[in-house]
């Protein structure tokens, strides 16, 4: 009861969360100036924006598999690309969900649960890696541009929060004592043994790189769903014909700093993504509001509206393999009787 009243707790805030930033993002908005942008929207190049998305999508689910490869041997693409996408598909819904989701579907009785999401983790630390070399490489090619917009609500902020670097650095120490008390006490106590044997599948799934026999071809999967963001991007300024003289150093900053909204917990990043691509088009290169927010819904609604459509279909897909499976199984056993 109390676990279901927490879950309860936390999704209503995380909507309620989401209704506060889609109420600041379109507070101020002309919507007749709004939909006469939508209007002279270049529809062709959202199509271009589309095939971008899938590709994406393509090198991630390969990326994942080459991760899972060592640990299981017989894992498929398929399997992979229909993780992926009902994972994407909870995400909509449930902030966070994404995760546990994917390594239900991999989990098996050659892989456990801990060890898919130690791969996991291993994903999102290169993902982490990818946002800084986007943001750096974009800021260092204009600088001139993004400097300021920088240093004004980035640098300067977090130049001013000392207390927060140490309840950061305070939690980390903590993770490390549990980690040590989880190993110390293994064999002494029921919980300690659990939460090690835990820690071993994370750990497990974390080495899978350490596993790979050829590296270079992951490091290329990971480049390429970065460069398949930054195109989305692109694509969606070019869509717009205000924003059309914008560049891909422009389209690659844009990238990095939408996925930054994607740590924010609200259902499907609604309202984070908006009102902080609004903020960087507005504050950072000049652009309306109405303008910035067109950017932003054409970016993130089409991207649902994709995550939407494959996630369902991943889903169908699966129930009817595992149907097909489970009456294979089903006949295999009547014909051993």
């Amino acid at each position: 009861m109390n676990k279901t009243l927490g879950n309860v707790l936390k999704y209503t805030l995380s909507i309620a969360l989401a209704a506060v930033l889609v109420y600041f993002a379109v507070r101020n908005i002309d919507w007749n100036a709004f939909a006469r942008g939508l209007r002279t929207t270049r529809w062709e190049w959202m199509l271009l924006y589309m095939a971008a998305a899938v590709g994406a999508l393509v090198f991630r689910s390969q990326r994942w598999k080459q991760l899972l490869k060592p640990l299981d041997p017989g894992i498929r693409y398929g399997r992979c690309w229909d993780a992926n996408n009902i994972g994407n598909l909870g995400s909509l819904l449930i902030p966070g969900s994404s995760e546990p989701i994917r390594a239900g579907v991999i989990t098996s009785k050659d892989v456990p649960f801990e060890t898919v999401f130690g791969t996991m983790i291993m994903e999102r630390g290169w993902d982490f890696l990818f946002i800084l070399l986007t943001f750096v490489t974009a800021i260092c090619i204009k600088w001139e541009e993004f400097g300021g917009f920088v240093k004004e609500n980035i640098l300067s902020p977090l130049a001013g929060r000392g207390l927060f670097l140490w309840i950061v650095i305070g939690l980390v120490l903590l993770v490390v004592l549990f980690i040590w008390v989880s190993y110390r006490y293994r064999g002494r106590s029921r919980f300690f043994s659990r939460m090690a044997s835990i820690l071993d599948g994370l750990l497990a799934g974390l080495k899978s790189f350490g596993r790979l026999r050829n590296k270079f071809p992951f490091i290329i999967h990971t480049t390429m769903i970065w460069v398949m963001y930054m195109l989305m991007s692109y694509f969606c300024l070019m869509a717009i014909p205000e924003m059309s003289g914008m560049d891909l150093a422009d389209a690659l900053f844009l990238s990095a700093l939408g996925n930054v909204a994607s740590v924010i917990p609200v259902p499907g990043g609604i309202g984070a993504y908006h009102y902080l691509i609004m903020l960087c088009l507005s504050s950072l290169y000049g652009f309306s509001n109405e303008s910035g927010l067109l950017f932003a819904m054409l970016n993130h609604e089409s991207h649902a509206i994709l995550v939407l459509v494959l996630g369902i279909w991943s889903y169908v897909m699966r129930f009817i393999i595992m149907k097909n499976r489970d009456a294979a199984e089903i006949k295999a056993e009547l014909r051993k009787k």
